[in-house]
């Protein structure tokens, strides 16, 4: 996202916040052109290109000419905002994943230091193997490769095998879960909220257990 001051270009970072903002503006224009197109259904069934005269030349009597143009033309115009809003959908996460990216080469170089805390650490429970991109695990932070320590009232001491964590996700629809990793030797907390996107599931990402 840019904004000018001046004669000045200053160029601000894309957040998960603005990804989330774009996918909800998404959402509300499709179901703004459903809507259109259950109106246009209504009249006859006339769809977006379907005669508005009878044989003989005359405007059909059944349907209302106005309600049908008016829904046709804002058809036509949610499906260019809908076209435009999925290219900055798609910018943002690209944005996204390459400011993700960049900050772990930034962590990469940094010097790494043996301390007692990666002895102390419990052991994870589970690994994120898989993570698609605009999915709510994405938007909330998690990484391929981080191991679980805690997802919402499962923990380490608790877990017996993934169909707890997946008990979980389905009675938590909504709301948010605490979720502890081990990231590089380091914990981390992270906040995700399982709830129906664009794609499969609750999440959008893949756990495999791991041997304890």
């Amino acid at each position: 996202m840019k904004m000018t001051e001046g004669n000045s270009v200053v160029e601000q970072s894309v957040t998960e916040e603005d990804v989330r903002l774009l996918i909800k503006r998404k959402d509300e224009i499709e179901e703004q052109i459903k809507a259109y197109y259950d109106t246009l259904e209504d009249q006859g069934d006339v769809g977006m290109h379907g005669p508005l005269v009878d044989v003989e030349g005359f405007p059909r009597a059944d349907v209302d000419l106005y309600t049908v143009r008016t829904a046709r033309h804002n058809v036509s115009r949610l499906q260019n905002d809908h076209k435009t809003v999925m290219v900055e959908i798609e910018n943002a996460l690209h944005k996204l994943h390459a400011k993700v990216r960049v900050n772990k080469q930034d962590e990469e170089m940094a010097p790494v230091e043996a301390t007692d805390q990666a002895a102390s650490l419990p052991s994870p429970f589970a690994r994120v193997d898989t993570i698609i991109q605009g999915s709510p695990a994405f938007l909330a932070g998690l990484q391929i490769g981080d191991e679980i320590l805690e997802f919402g009232s499962v923990n380490v001491r608790n877990f017996k095998n993934l169909h707890d964590v997946a008990s979980v996700v389905q009675h938590s629809e909504g709301k948010s879960l605490r979720v502890g990793v081990i990231r590089k030797g380091e914990k981390v907390h992270l906040h995700l909220t399982p709830q129906q996107w664009s794609g499969r599931g609750l999440l959008g990402c893949n756990l495999v257990p791991l041997r304890r």
